[in-house]
């Protein structure tokens, strides 16, 4: 579903405080400075999808910050991505600045002071994630923020592609579809991220990303095993459970974190799946190795900021609009 916002309609002398709770309200708190004139003007087009928010931007020049005291006030989470698609920018984060040109993207993180300079009119795509999400999958990302990932080549070139090709097709995928090429979004930005010369500093040996690697596979093969233990994964595996948590010493998530992000993800895609519709919440949280619907339902929850109930009706609540567009338009 999407949701349109525009200055376009409210006085020349109100635009920036409005345009200031828009920005607020789509993505964290924020503070805004531009100049004060009554050709201001700024829209963002917001699309949602399980796991991710989309979003495209177009407005006059000025200057958004992230403060330490704002974030004070607020408990935002997120890892932010923005491509340029018209005009210039800088986002400063954790000492670096990225100059961004159309084709360019960047990352920054909600939970530390950031700033985006637009010096005259602009238009970007901004992606916003959960912060663990991209945690799950990439360590040290403190290093990673405000530096620039070019998209006429590599990861970025298809990060762009992607992301356009969603733009065209999003009011007609499904829910379910729509969680899978979210979930692709994820991997190619990833992807992206370590192809950076921040990122390739800060891997792991051979040896420790080997271990690592056969971990993860072991757990991703029996997610849905109620009975999993570390014990049984380093018996399985050859090693002291001492051992493997060492292994894990410089990841983003334990073993036990990886392993409940996993489920919790496998759950989410299955309460929006059609197919699974006359499946109870219950039955998807056990079959993926939940051995208690209260507190399956208080961590999903906390990962996605809704009931497991709230989350299908959601996805239920898409399916039915998209069905309704599909037939106006064949009518």
């Amino acid at each position: 579903m999407s949701l349109i916002l525009t200055t376009d309609s409210v006085e020349p002398k109100e635009r920036l405080a409005y345009w200031n709770d828009m920005i607020c309200a789509t993505y964290v708190q924020l503070e805004t400075d531009a100049v004060q004139s009554d050709d201001f003007s700024g829209s963002i087009v917001t699309h949602r999808l399980p796991g991710m928010e989309l979003s495209v931007v177009k407005s006059s020049a000025q200057k958004v910050l992230r403060t330490p005291h704002v974030i004070s006030r607020s408990s935002d989470d997120f890892f932010i991505v923005s491509l340029q698609t018209q005009g210039q920018a800088i986002i400063s984060q954790d000492g670096r600045d990225a100059h961004m040109s159309p084709g360019d993207c960047c990352v920054y993180d909600s939970t530390r002071p950031y700033t985006l300079h637009f010096g005259s009119g602009f238009e970007e795509i901004v992606l916003k994630f959960r912060r663990d999400q991209i945690h799950a999958l990439l360590g040290g990302t403190e290093l990673l923020t405000a530096t620039t990932v070019e998209g006429h080549t590599g990861a970025g070139r298809v990060l762009f592609s992607l992301i356009h090709t969603l733009l065209n097709e999003i009011d007609r995928l499904r829910p379910a579809a729509a969680a899978a090429v979210a979930n692709g979004v994820v991997n190619v930005l990833v992807a992206g991220l370590q192809s950076l010369p921040a990122c390739k500093k800060a891997e792991l040996s051979n040896l420790n990303a080997y271990h690592v690697a056969r971990i993860r596979q072991y757990m991703d093969e029996h997610v849905r095993d109620p009975s999993l233990t570390i014990e049984m994964m380093a018996a399985h595996l050859g090693m002291s459970c001492g051992h493997l948590h060492r292994v894990f010493k410089n990841e983003a998530m334990s073993p036990s974190q990886y392993l409940w992000s996993q489920r919790l993800d496998a759950c989410s895609r299955e309460l929006i799946d059609l197919r699974k519709a006359n499946l109870s919440v219950a039955a998807i949280a056990f079959s993926w190795g939940f051995n208690d619907a209260a507190h399956f339902s208080r961590a999903f929850r906390e990962r996605f900021h809704c009931s497991p109930r709230e989350w299908r009706q959601q996805a239920a609540a898409m399916a039915i609009a998209q069905g309704q567009r599909s037939a106006d338009e064949r009518g």
